[in-house]
């Protein structure tokens, strides 16, 4: 882990201009009639859970270059996990993949409280053949023709939630890669329903505190039609399972320009919104780092987050969802963390009350820079404060790097081998 003398120098070093900065901030928002303590409080409470998986590096469809100290396990991921919560404070939880995080549930427990951290959804994989599986899903999981294989992807999933419900996660996320990429390959309404009627046994198998989670993506790895395409797919799904069943939107699952803060402002109208994963996009799955491309479009999600708070049962989970291949994944998820929360201190500072007020009275312009003043607001030194006030680092980078871990983990994990390709 990162050794808090570290943290302290850094902190020190940096404190005197942060406090100038948060004072200049505090006066600013004070003329707007805000309160930064009481914001600042609120991006303290708010956590983003990283996925075990994204402390790897990825992969393009063509190869993969593999980076030094990449994690051998789910072991080693949770203590990569750690140190991104103890630097950023502001992931505290980690959503496993199985079946490449099983493991015996008290020795991640055992793991996980060692570092800090919790277990957010689980997620199955019914995407990817393994080792030791009866049935290939070459041609589909819960919606395959063959009976058995469906039989076989509802068992996988059923063994999350059991695996889940002893490490304390309250969710199971199920995106499939079912789908056809020739017209006629596939009876579209048939298809469907037999992805309906496995979906349901795997439903059937929640505990009652739990919720599913199901995903849509618009296309890939099949490239004709997808099973779970969009979001009206999706919240058809939901509708059909029942009450404990919601929708997870993935920002990248989407064609270019779709109006995602509108896809999000639907599920919650209807009570359907489960959850996010976060991640940035130019073209389509991109999987970037989250901010990086368009970091208007998050803003305007958690535009329609906050005014959906006044709601005290809406509870979304907050999940990052990216694939590194030219940056330390600690370092893009540190930074991916730490913009989800600047999106959420920026909509925070929206005037709602003048906003709405425009809206009724249908001045465009006046709406549209309300939004923007608040986009347009340096947040910065209300997320440093809160990092250094929960006992993480002000510049949680430099911190990373002043540290050593990544040559340090180096030492201790061999390299990893970069034949083969496609993304993981």
């Amino acid at each position: 882990m990162i050794d808090t003398h570290i943290i302290d120098r850094h902190n020190e070093a940096a404190m005197a201009n942060l406090r100038a900065d948060y004072d200049a901030l505090a006066e600013h928002l004070d003329r707007r009639g805000l309160d930064i303590a009481a914001i600042k409080a609120k991006v303290a409470g708010y956590g983003v859970a990283v996925p075990s998986w994204g402390v790897g590096t990825g992969g393009t469809r063509f190869a993969r270059f593999p980076g030094t100290g990449e994690p051998r396990d789910i072991f080693d991921k949770l203590d990569d996990c750690g140190v991104i919560q103890r630097l950023t404070r502001a992931t505290p939880a980690v959503s496993l993949h199985i079946p490449w995080d099983a493991q015996p549930a008290a020795d991640l427990m055992s793991k996980a409280e060692e570092v800090g951290l919790t277990f957010d959804a689980m997620n199955s994989n019914t995407f990817q053949d393994q080792p030791d599986q009866q049935h290939s899903y070459k041609f589909g999981s819960l919606s395959h023709t063959d009976a058995a294989t469906r039989a076989q992807a509802v068992e996988h999933n059923i063994a999350c939630i059991e695996l889940g419900e002893k490490i304390g996660s309250k969710a199971l996320t199920i995106w499939v890669g079912d789908g056809s990429n020739f017209p006629g390959q596939t009876n579209f309404t048939r298809q469907f329903e037999r992805y309906l009627d496995a979906a349901k046994q795997v439903y059937a198998a929640l505990p009652g505190d739990w919720t599913l989670l199901t995903e849509h993506k618009m296309y890939e790895p099949a490239f004709y039609s997808t099973v779970v395409q969009d979001w009206g797919t999706n919240l058809l799904i939901a509708q059909e399972m029942g009450d404990q069943a919601k929708c997870l939107v993935d920002l990248g699952h989407h064609a270019p320009n779709v109006n995602i803060e509108m896809i999000v402002a639907r599920l919650t109208q209807f009570g359907k919104l489960g959850g996010f994963h976060f991640n940035d996009s130019k073209y389509g799955d991109d999987d970037l780092d989250t901010g990086s491309i368009d970091p208007y479009r998050l803003f305007l999600v958690f535009n329609e987050l906050v005014e959906a708070e006044a709601d005290p049962d809406f509870a979304p989970m907050h999940m990052l969802d990216q694939s590194h291949n030219v940056t330390d994944p600690i370092e893009s998820l540190m930074v991916s963390a730490m913009e989800v929360q600047r999106a959420y201190a920026q909509a925070l500072l929206i005037d709602r009350t003048a906003l709405a007020g425009f809206q009724d009275s249908n001045d465009a312009l006046m709406a549209t820079t309300t939004l923007k003043h608040g986009f347009r607001t340096d947040v910065e030194p209300i997320l440093a404060m809160a990092r250094a006030e929960g006992g993480g680092a002000i510049d949680p980078v430099a911190a990373y790097r002043a540290s050593g871990y990544r040559a340090a983990v180096s030492a201790q994990r061999p390299a990893v081998s970069g034949a083969g390709g496609g993304i993981v």
